[in-house]
């Protein structure tokens, strides 16, 4: 499947005054400054080529959730400063994203200038996809051709990817194209075998993507506190552990599905879920981490980790893989006694570069970068977009690429 949709490489952008929606909804510590900056260095790219072509490029984009209100806890000025330390250049901050202060700067700053809006999400029209608010964005930044670069946000038609589009001809940016391109390739056209890791907390967050597995990987594992609910679903007592209700005849598909494809004595070979686990009464700092077999959680206590016989195991699964692709931690990685599994798998991953990673966002891209320490470099795909890249590997169009003019 190739890339349907024009890119900043198709359209005559020189010297034009270019708005781009980027994705600067970047992980913060309590006091405000930034956790990680993948989503920020991802963007560099595209606003380059933009500068190298003499364009004016005004971004905007979201962070958190104020509700449609202004909220200084969620003010984008701190990015725009750490941006022109990346770019070593000055970046024009902006305190609003319409309006006559944005027109006035606009106007102002000179070709090969950066303007960084704020928070998109501070009007509640962005996640209305409001076209009233998104004319006011395109007449306040007189855009001639807006980019869409903000692969975490392709997934929502909001007033910032979407409606937009019907103010400012659009075209991809250079990292919406490669996160496309990346992983749809893994998804149609990997090297085998393919090895999906799911983890995560719900299975109805993932069904579309599971039974994509089902249907496309050679071997599926299931960690996280998504095999709580497959334990449960397969006889097992999970104790105080999180369990997802009603998710039954989700299950019986995906298991059905799975017979189908091979038969009844292979699905479990196929569908692999922990043998042990590692279990504690609550997930806190000073928890002890015990293991038990799956079968066997002691009364009162809950799952947290899969267990030292579990990651052997998905590590000799992944060992001989062509391509991997892992969405969802493998435990309660937030806490070290509990990331066990996650780290075992991402050291597995980081030391065979001969194998395909792809990393799906949100919360397995943090905890791969904080593991890592080096921007994620051993593997091959670390995605910037947890939903987006959810949907884009389950096979659901995305709004805010679909809007965007045909190749």
């Amino acid at each position: 499947m190739g890339f349907t949709k024009r890119t900043i490489k198709d359209v005559p952008l020189d010297n034009k005054i270019v708005l781009v929606r980027v994705d600067y909804n970047v992980p913060l510590n309590k006091d405000g400054t930034i956790r990680n900056d993948l989503r920020i260095r991802a963007s560099l790219p595209t606003i380059r080529h933009l500068l190298r072509r003499g364009c004016k490029v005004v971004l905007m984009s979201h962070l958190g959730r104020p509700d449609g209100k202004r909220n200084e806890k969620y003010t984008l000025e701190p990015v725009a400063e750490h941006l022109g330390e990346l770019l070593k250049q000055p970046v024009t901050f902006v305190e609003d994203c319409i309006g006559d202060a944005v027109k006035q700067a606009v106007k102002r700053t000179p070709k090969n200038s950066v303007i960084l809006l704020e928070n998109v999400r501070f009007h509640p029209g962005e996640e209305k996809n409001s076209p009233a608010f998104a004319e006011k964005i395109a007449k306040a930044t007189g855009a001639r051709y807006f980019v869409q670069d903000a692969f975490g946000a392709v997934h929502r038609a909001h007033a910032s990817t979407d409606a937009i589009e019907q103010y400012v001809p659009g075209v991809a940016g250079l990292l919406v194209k490669r996160e496309y391109t990346r992983i749809t390739s893994a998804m149609e056209r990997p090297r085998r075998p393919l090895v999906a890791v799911i983890g995560g907390a719900k299975v109805s967050d993932k069904v579309a993507l599971i039974e994509r597995f089902v249907e496309k990987a050679d071997k599926i594992l299931i960690g996280g506190a998504m095999a709580n609910t497959f334990l449960d679903y397969r006889g097992h007592n999970m104790q105080k552990s999180l369990v997802e209700p009603g998710q039954k005849e989700v299950l019986d598909a995906i298991y059905h599905a799975a017979r189908v494809k091979l038969s009844a004595d292979n699905v479990d070979d196929f569908i692999v879920l922990p043998a042990d686990l590692a279990v504690a009464k609550e997930p806190s700092d000073d928890a002890e981490r015990r293991e038990v077999a799956a079968s066997a959680v002691p009364d009162g206590f809950a799952a947290f980790d899969v267990g030292a016989k579990s990651i052997e195991r998905i590590v000799k699964e992944v060992e001989g893989a062509g391509t991997v692709i892992w969405n969802g931690t493998l435990g309660f990685a937030e806490l070290a006694q509990f990331a066990h599994g996650s780290a075992r798998l991402a050291l597995a991953l980081a030391t065979q570069p001969e194998t395909a990673s792809i990393i799906g966002g949100g919360d397995t891209a943090d905890f791969v970068l904080s593991w890592s320490g080096d921007e994620g470099k051993a593997f091959t795909h670390i995605s910037t977009g947890g939903g987006a890249a959810l949907e884009l590997m389950a096979g659901d169009p995305l709004p805010g690429v679909e809007c965007l003019l045909d190749a």
